[in-house]
């Protein structure tokens, strides 16, 4: 006999829940947010990633309810483009050191104001995109100048299932979580 899946595992306060409402796109940095920000390399130099299932399954959920996905980094690789293509990352900006003229450019390209935004960023860079957005957050590894900006911040750490706690997070404000969470259980 099994037991019945009847509430979300994770709480939220009820003013992060409203700030997630509207958000309509995530913008995600990659270092240290989708990965543990280390940096590994081959004996050829080839930079390596290590990327969260946890993470791509959150992210996979936001897709499947609508909600826009992107990242901005300043690194560029094959293992990143590979890894969002196979998210279906729908808008990856990579190779920008300037993330803010990145980020302006693609609200302007798909219809959206900051007040529909949810931003993760663990380092300096992404600082720009947090002040601005609806909802900044930060994993709990992040630098504590993100962390101090940040509505949220994790318990999880960047590439250990940190931005699943957001999608999630994202998914019970919209009333999106119980639902797919039943689905799953099926």
């Amino acid at each position: 006999m099994s037991r019945q899946i009847s509430q979300p595992a994770l709480n939220f306060s009820p003013e992060i829940l409203l700030r997630a409402q509207q958000v309509r796109l995530l913008i995600m940095d990659v270092d240290g947010v989708l990965t543990d920000g280390g940096l590994y390399f081959s004996e050829m130099g080839e930079a390596l990633k290590r990327f969260s299932v946890l993470d791509g399954q959150g992210i996979k959920l936001l897709a499947r309810v609508g909600i826009e996905l992107a990242v901005i980094s300043g690194r560029d690789s094959a293992a990143l483009r590979t890894r969002f293509q196979a998210l279906r990352i729908g808008h990856a900006i990579l190779g920008t050191e300037d993330k803010l003229p990145a980020a302006q450019a693609l609200l302007a390209q798909i219809g959206l104001t900051w007040q529909q935004v949810a931003v993760m960023g663990d380092d300096w860079p992404d600082l720009p995109l947090l002040s601005r957005s609806a909802l900044a957050c930060s994993p709990a590894n992040a630098h504590a100048q993100n962390k101090a900006l940040a509505h949220y911040v994790t318990h999880a750490r960047g590439g250990e299932g940190a931005v699943r706690e957001m999608c999630d997070l994202i998914l019970t404000a919209q009333g999106h979580y119980a639902r797919l969470l039943q689905e799953a259980a099926l």
